[in-house]
C-alpha cells in the first residue's frame, strides 16, 4: 500500500511517498482503510522530533474510515464498521492498524471527512472549556489564533456556553471569519505594540479570568499580562515554538496565576470517556453549535505542503489528507 514515511526527522520535505507492506491485525486491533486523515500541529511536532517517534514512521494521528478486518480478541467493532480514532500515530495511509478499543463508531449522519476534521480538535475543545477551565456564562475569554482549525472551535464552543471571545488573528481576512465563528472582538496581533494592553482595554481596563493559548512561545508574555488575579493560562499547543523555560515565580507577582499544559490522552483515558467526548462533540455538529470548515484536501503526495501551508499560517479552518487522490477531483467537480 502507499503512505508516508519519515525516515528522519525535519521539515516537511522529510514527509516521502512510499510503498510500504500491508499492516497485519494482532491482538485487539483492526485494520482500517483510511477514507480522509485530518492535519494537525501534532503532525508536526512529530514529524520534527518534538514528540519523538520510533523511525521509521507513519505520521498522522487522527482519522476515519472503514474497518476491513479484525484480529483476534476484537469486541469494539466489526468488519464494515465506519469509525474514527485520534492520537494513534499512521493516518497518512492507504490503510492504518488500531487498537480496537480506542476506535469510535460513527454515527450514520456524520461523514468520513467530518469525522476526521472534527474529531482531534473538537475532543481537545471539549476538554478545555469543560475541564481546563470549565468556562461559565459571562466569561471573557481571549483565544489566540482564533482564525485556525482549533481556534474556529474554540470560539463556537465558548461563545455557545455563554462566554464572550476576544480573538488574535494575523490577517483582517482571518479575524472576519472568527467573528462569523462568533468572537465578539479581534486583534491583529501584527498591528498592536502592546497585546495584553489592547486585551485589557477590551475588557473595560481588567484582566481575563482566562486564556487559551495554542501558539506558545510568541504569545506566552502576553498571555500572562492579560490575566487578572488568580486568573488562569491554559497552554495547550506550542504553534510558534516551545516556550522558554521560566521562574514559577512569576505567576505569583501576577496575581497568584495557574498554568496548565494539558494533553488530549489524559482526558481520553479511557473508553467511557472517549465515547462521551466523541459523542458530545458530534451532537455540537449535529446542533450547529459546531460548523466543521475544511479549507484543503491533500493528497498522499502532496502531504508536505499540507505541512508548509499548515506552519506558514497560509490556511484557516482544517487541512485534511485524502489517500484517494481521485476522490478530491470527485468532490471539486460537484462542489463546483
Amino acid at each position: 500500500m502507499r503512505a508516508i514515511q519519515v525516515y528522519e526527522v525535519g521539515g516537511p520535505e522529510v514527509l516521502q511517498v512510499a510503498e510500504v507492506d500491508q499492516p497485519r491485525p494482532g491482538l485487539g486491533e483492526a485494520i482500517v482503510e483510511v477514507a480522509a486523515s485530518g492535519v494537525n500541529f501534532l503532525d508536526v511536532y512529530h514529524r520534527e522530533g518534538r514528540y519523538s517517534l520510533p523511525l521509521p514512521f507513519i505520521p498522522g494521528a487522527e482519522g476515519a474510515g472503514t474497518v476491513v478486518e479484525v484480529g483476534p480478541g476484537v469486541a469494539d467493532v466489526a468488519v464494515g464498521d465506519r469509525v474514527g480514532w485520534v492520537e494513534i500515530p499512521g493516518t497518512y495511509a492507504e490503510r492504518a492498524v488500531v487498537d480496537s478499543s480506542r476506535l469510535v463508531p460513527l454515527p450514520d449522519d456524520i461523514g468520513f471527512e467530518t469525522a476526521a476534521a472534527v474529531l482531534l480538535q473538537g475532543m481537545t475543545a471539549h476538554y478545555l472549556v469543560k475541564d481546563a477551565y470549565p468556562v461559565q456564562g459571562g466569561d471573557t475569554v481571549l483565544v489566540h489564533a482564533a482564525a485556525g482549525g482549533m481556534g474556529l472551535l474554540l470560539t463556537q464552543l465558548i461563545t455557545h456556553l455563554g462566554g464572550r471571545v476576544i480573538g488574535t488573528t494575523s490577517t483582517t481576512a482571518k479575524a472576519e471569519l472568527a467573528k462569523r465563528a462568533g468572537a465578539a472582538e479581534v486583534i491583529l496581533s501584527s498591528a498592536v505594540d502592546d497585546l495584553a494592553g489592547e486585551v485589557r482595554r477590551l475588557n473595560g481596563g481588567q484582566g481575563l479570568p482566562v486564556v487559551f493559548d495554542g501558539v506558545g512561545a510568541h504569545t506566552f508574555d502576553a498571555s500572562l499580562a492579560s490575566l487578572r488575579t488568580r486568573g488562569h493560562l491554559v497552554l495547550f499547543g506550542a504553534a510558534s515554538g516551545a516556550v522558554p523555560p521560566f521562574d514559577p515565580i512569576r505567576l505569583a507577582h501576577g496575581g497568584s496565576l495557574t498554568l496548565i499544559r494539558p494533553s488530549l490522552g489524559d482526558f481520553i483515558a479511557d473508553r467511557s470517556e472517549l465515547l462521551r467526548r466523541a459523542a458530545d462533540v458530534f451532537e455540537w455538529v449535529r446542533s450547529k453549535a459546531l460548523e466543521v470548515t475544511v479549507t484543503g484536501r491533500y493528497a498522499l503526495s502532496e502531504a508536505a505542503q499540507a505541512h508548509s501551508d499548515l506552519e506558514a499560517r497560509r490556511t484557516t479552518g482544517k487541512l485534511l489528507v485524502v489517500p484517494d487522490a481521485a476522490a478530491i477531483g470527485r468532490r471539486e467537480e460537484t462542489q463546483s
